[in-house]
């Protein structure tokens, strides 16, 4: 696979300081924040448990620097490089000859983990990730919090949580949340609760069969927004991490009207379904969320395990302008999500022509009259 360099720092430089510590908590640093750079194990070069408090990872440098011995600077690419081969994780390869050969992990397996795990995507005339590579099954054995693949059945079963953390936290009004539209009954059906102590909104993530396998945050703290608005909850210590690419937000829910209708509308964040099932009902709800900015060929599946003939994109208004560079990279980035997937089901897009959105809303965050003339007037290709 190749990779533009521009691109790669691109996609580094988008990473929030949240996103790079859940990443090195997934690894095994347990890092400790301390604003605008936390510190964790020096995982760089000792087996997870093992290690100092002197690895440092600086937001304004996007940099690791390990103050021991090694003394080495590092990217979160490098360094994932490195916590996979001093852990002896392989990968392998087949050589000529068809013999399965194992080596050690390479820097392109290490980008691909960091945009796996946090489902990212960048497409340009010089640049693309592709998906194809997900289609490889080893590279999903490498997840932490995956507990088991069944092969033969495509299915990735992630490693669940005791949901009774949830009973303990309050269930208010979230008046910024109403004001949006999201109904009261809604957020309580969905599990939406409230962290006193992060004041953070609570967003429980349940695989397809309703087990618990993540919960993740808004921030209601303007401070902490420049860190990312969303994280994974931290809770009695514990952080509720995992890999966002192996799930869809809400499928638990809005399966059975999938099945049943036979479309999926597919949003970027949880915020959407939620938005969806208070407008047109629970009973009508065939919402999920990639929590991400693209399309993966495991999320795709899993879908398409339900019987969609239609899945219908419907990713937030990343441009300002029709045909500047923003307008540019979305259409490429939708065009290479029907590409991918467009032989196996119909692909559709919510495509805002006029004015009807802001910059970087949901296809459903001006009120369900501007979603249904958006998913009226949709794009199929």
């Amino acid at each position: 696979m190749k990779y533009n360099k521009d691109e790669l720092e691109k996609l580094k430089e988008s990473l929030t300081i949240e996103q790079v510590f859940e990443l090195v908590a997934e690894l095994g640093g347990e890092p400790q924040m301390k604003g605008d750079f936390f510190v964790s194990k020096t995982i760089c070069h000792n087996p997870t448990g093992f290690g100092s408090y002197k690895l440092y990872y600086y937001e304004n440098t996007k940099l690791f620097k390990c103050y021991t011995d090694c003394s080495a600077t590092f990217d979160i690419y490098e360094l994932v490089q490195k916590v996979k081969n001093v852990n002896g994780e392989m990968k392998s390869y087949y050589t000529k000859e068809g013999v399965l050969t194992p080596r050690e992990w390479g820097l392109t397996d290490a980008i691909n983990y960091v945009i796996a795990y946090f489902n990212l995507s960048f497409e340009s005339t010089d640049f693309t990730v592709s998906q194809d590579s997900l289609e490889d099954w080893e590279i999903f054995k490498n997840y932490e919090r995956i507990h088991d693949i069944k092969e033969k059945e495509q299915i990735v079963e992630l490693k669940e949580y005791d949901n009774s953390i949830l009973k303990y936290l309050p269930r208010p009004h979230i008046l910024p949340w109403e004001e949006e539209g999201i109904t009261y009954e809604v957020m309580i059906d969905r599990g939406i609760a409230y962290n006193p102590k992060s004041q953070g909104i609570v967003i429980p993530h349940y695989d397809i069969n309703g087990t618990l396998i993540g919960i993740r945050e808004r921030t209601l703290v303007k401070e902490e927004e420049k860190y990312g608005k969303y994280k994974p909850s931290i809770l009695n210590r514990q952080m509720y991490n995992h890999p966002l690419g192996f799930n869809l937000y809400n499928l638990n829910n809005s399966k059975e009207n999938i099945k049943l209708i036979q479309k999926a509308i597919v949003f970027e964040g949880e915020k959407s379904p939620l938005l969806y099932a208070s407008y047109f009902g629970k009973e009508n709800d065939i919402s999920v969320a990639c929590c991400g900015s693209s399309l993966i060929s495991y999320q795709v599946h899993l879908l398409l395990s339900l019987g969609v003939k239609e899945i219908i994109v419907g990713m937030d208004k990343q441009f300002q302008e029709i045909g500047d560079d923003e307008w540019i990279r979305l259409t490429n980035k939708l065009k290479s999500i029907h590409d991918k997937y467009g032989a196996y089901t119909q692909i559709s897009y919510l495509f805002d022509k006029g004015d009807l959105l802001g910059y970087k809303d949901s296809p459903i965050d001006r009120g369900p009259e501007v979603f249904m003339k958006l998913f009226k007037e949709r794009i199929i290709l």
